[in-house]
């Protein structure tokens, strides 16, 4: 019998986020970005030692954190249609705008955010493909430039 190395409705890479609040960030995904949650195992104290969600075609594993463990925040890309309205929803369900949607050099429309347990969400919309000759032409255009300067002066680690 031959088995497929990964699992079937997982890719190569999944991601998983260590939250202090792994419940609650089920609940903030499922209104943010429609996520579906696909399991849940509690402990005996009932924190939450494993569960999946679905957002979109990528499985998103998480467990909470141990006390003594420090914050280890995830950062996350997620390709949707419209990456504007999903940065809205996100914000409204929660999270935090760290940039607003913004059109790179690269052909994608990109906004982040931060949910309320610290993830860092790039939420982006591939709307052109454009050619290496391109985009090193736009590295130098006024407006990619200023684009590029306003996400990268983005504060990743507020407080810190």
């Amino acid at each position: 019998m031959t088995v497929n190395p990964v699992p079937e409705g997982y890719t190569s890479v999944t991601p998983w986020i260590i939250s202090r609040d792994t419940a609650g960030l089920i609940d903030w995904l499922k209104a943010a970005f429609d996520a579906v949650e696909l399991g849940r195992m509690a402990g005996p104290d009932g924190e939450v030692q494993h569960a999946e969600v679905r957002i979109g075609d990528a499985v998103v594993m998480m467990f909470d954190a141990r006390p003594e463990w420090p914050a280890t925040p995830a950062f996350l890309r997620l390709f949707v249609p419209d990456a504007e309205a999903v940065h809205r929803r996100a914000v409204e369900a929660g999270g935090t705008s760290v940039t607003d949607v913004t059109h790179l050099f690269f052909g994608d429309l990109v906004g982040r955010v931060r949910d309320p347990w610290g993830n860092l969400w790039w939420i982006q919309t591939h709307v052109e493909d454009v050619s290496a000759e391109e985009a090193q032409r736009r590295l130098t255009d006024p407006e990619f430039v200023k684009a590029m300067e306003y996400v990268q002066s983005a504060d990743f680690f507020p407080g810190r």
